[in-house]
């Protein structure tokens, strides 16, 4: 069973690229993709033996997530929030920034994790910090609470590298958007609360292994970037593993996709 992850960062602008062909040749089970950018009727792209299902935001032109799929799941859920949540969790669902989809023995979830954005002055934590440390605590108490049902797989874009590894420029990058430490902490918590992030499962020392590039002062073409697309699984799912890549070669975005297999 194979599943790709991929912050497309425009789904209309990529598939004016390379994004079918791409499609088509990983041949996944499932086809996970973030920041897609689009309202309802705004593209039409199918595929053959694919049901697709779709998050898109309230704000045009913005954030949203999607799922394609060769398998009909039980039940399909958008965003997070409950009667228990906070107005700021709901506020954030209006992104369309998570799809759930019930498998017979799994959870599968795509996400977008919002960006903590650059500081308004230097010297300044990000500015939407506080929105995405109450987003972390309320998407970690959504997944614990899927896990208890059944075993989840998330992948996305979690717009954070984990470790120094992570990034090529750890120690210029540090306390920037997406490398502060309250980050990377909430990341370590998800983990230590029963989740393994698959590529590290396969890879715990390999370098130089990026997911997204900034365009600027030709960033790829350097390999000059940070891991922040991930496929996290409940550890009771660590033995069907298979394998885990970071598909560096595959353009059209800043990103890149990455996958899983799993038996």
């Amino acid at each position: 069973m194979k599943f790709i992850s991929w912050n497309v960062n425009g789904l209309r602008a990529v598939a004016g690229k390379n994004f079918c062909e791409a499609f088509e040749a990983l041949d996944a089970d499932f086809f996970c993709l973030q920041e897609t950018k689009l309202q309802a009727g705004q593209l039409d792209l199918e595929f053959l033996g694919y049901y697709s299902y779709w998050n898109y935001a309230e704000r045009k032109g913005y954030s949203g997530t999607a799922i394609y799929t060769k398998h009909v799941p039980l039940s399909v859920r958008n965003g997070i929030s409950n009667e228990n949540c906070s107005d700021a969790v709901r506020e954030m669902d209006s992104e369309g920034r998570v799809i759930t989809l019930e498998m017979p023995d799994y959870y599968l979830v795509c996400v977008y994790t919002p960006n903590s954005q650059s500081a308004e002055e230097k010297g300044q934590l990000p500015k939407r910090l506080p929105y995405r440390m109450e987003w972390e605590d309320a998407f970690r108490n959504y997944l614990l609470e899927l896990d208890q049902q059944k075993p989840v797989i998330v992948c996305g874009d979690m717009n954070v590298a984990h470790e120094e590894i992570d990034l090529k420029n750890p120690k210029t990058n540090h306390m920037n958007a997406g490398f502060t430490d309250q980050e990377r902490e909430k990341m370590t918590t998800l983990l230590q609360s029963g989740f393994t992030d698959t590529f590290r499962h396969f890879y715990p020392t390999l370098e130089n292994q990026y997911s997204w590039w900034s365009y600027r002062m030709g960033a790829r073409a350097k390999n000059v970037g940070w891991r922040i697309d991930y496929f996290l699984v409940s550890n009771r799912l660590v033995d069907r593993l298979q394998s885990a890549t970071i598909h560096q070669n595959i353009m059209g975005s800043d990103h890149c996709p990455v996958e899983i297999v799993l038996e």
